[in-house]
């Protein structure tokens, strides 16, 4: 727990914030009763995160469209981002994991890295505030961003949501239809709905990955 608030940089005043935002379903399922998986604090997380980076770009890129920022917000929230934040403080050698995962490569697995990402994002606020949660994330934000790369390898969750946005009144939602397989194995079924209607339908190793696929 020391290590961890050390590398984190950040002091639990609940330590089972903590240790909530580190455990994996694959552990959490393993028989182990009491025991709560991160996929709650990951849900909150999601979102804090999104706030926070909104924000900064808001605030210190003033010059830029609406269209713009979404990209710069999408390429700092996405799974491949938030998997190398992590790989800066090691956040998978710190992760409670189900034997499965951890026999299978888990601690190096975007997905499951990028998603403890977020829960510990997420404990951080519950456990500290919004501020706190704040100074965390963009420790991680890079100063200085290349608008013009950023828009080079913006993805297609970003290229739908720029044409959607052309008409306010519709509206894009990503719904999950299936998860299958075991936890160290997962497959995501997801379908994008423009409105009430179905427009793509993919299947990834993770939900974020998922989304791109309907999205393209």
């Amino acid at each position: 727990m020391e290590a961890f608030e050390k590398a984190i940089g950040y002091t639990y005043q609940n330590k089972a914030l903590m240790n909530e935002a580190l455990t994996h379903s694959s552990y959490s399922n393993e028989g182990k009763r009491g025991i709560h998986d991160n996929e709650r604090l990951e849900f909150l997380g999601d979102s804090i995160l999104s706030l926070i980076v909104a924000e900064h770009l808001f605030t210190h890129y003033r010059h830029q469209p609406e269209g713009e920022l979404t990209k710069l917000r999408a390429s700092l929230v996405c799974e491949q981002s938030l998997f190398q934040f992590a790989q800066k403080i090691q956040l998978g050698d710190y992760l409670h994991l189900g034997k499965g995962e951890e026999h299978t490569g888990g601690r190096e697995r975007p997905s499951i890295v990028s998603d403890a990402f977020e829960a510990v994002i997420a404990s951080i606020y519950l456990d500290g505030g919004l501020e706190e949660a704040k100074k965390f994330v963009l420790r991680f934000i890079p100063e200085h961003m290349d608008v013009k790369r950023v828009n080079a390898l913006s993805d297609y969750k970003t290229a739908l949501q720029e044409i959607i946005q052309k008409n306010r009144e519709e509206k894009i939602e990503y719904v999950l239809v299936s998860e299958v397989g075991p936890d160290h194995d997962k497959a995501f079924t997801i379908e994008v709905h423009l409105n009430s209607n179905v427009i793509g339908t993919g299947r990834g190793k993770s939900k974020k990955q998922a989304e791109q696929f309907p999205a393209k």
